[in-house]
């Protein structure tokens, strides 16, 4: 079972994704990272965005993913919702979808700066699933 949760770190807040493959629990991670912003629910999949990443393994690729989009929603000023991941290897394909900032509809609470090296995982736990985790800079 997919799914995202938070994380209490400091003035700083855990994303966390868990999926069945590595893909999954990166998608899971961004919409973390999305709901620190906004409710996702809130933000339709109106446009789509197309990137690759590379990193030598998982967590750094991690890192350079949520990163990725960190630098998307910041130049195109965009909130995302939805997420398509392929990794193999050190290489990460995405397309997201999102939509245009709407203040008054969005409300977004606080702007996150970037993914962070600090609690740094990407690992599978006792049941087998992937947890793709980190704490991000707001």
């Amino acid at each position: 079972m997919t799914h995202w949760e938070h994380f209490t770190h400091g003035a700083d807040i855990g994303v966390r994704g868990i999926g069945n493959t590595p893909d999954e629990a990166f998608e899971q991670a961004a919409l973390a990272m999305t709901a620190v912003i906004c409710d996702p629910a809130l933000v339709q999949a109106k446009e789509s965005v197309a990137f690759t990443c590379e990193a030598p393994d998982l967590e750094y690729l991690l890192d350079d993913w949520l990163n990725r989009l960190v630098y998307e929603m910041a130049t195109r000023h965009l909130l995302f919702s939805r997420f398509h991941v392929g990794i193999e290897g050190g290489h990460l394909t995405a397309t997201v979808w999102g939509e245009p900032v709407d203040v008054a509809r969005h409300q977004p609470t606080v702007e996150v700066k970037g993914a962070t090296y600090t609690e740094l995982k990407v690992a599978q736990n006792a049941l087998g699933q992937w947890v793709a985790q980190c704490v991000v800079d707001v």
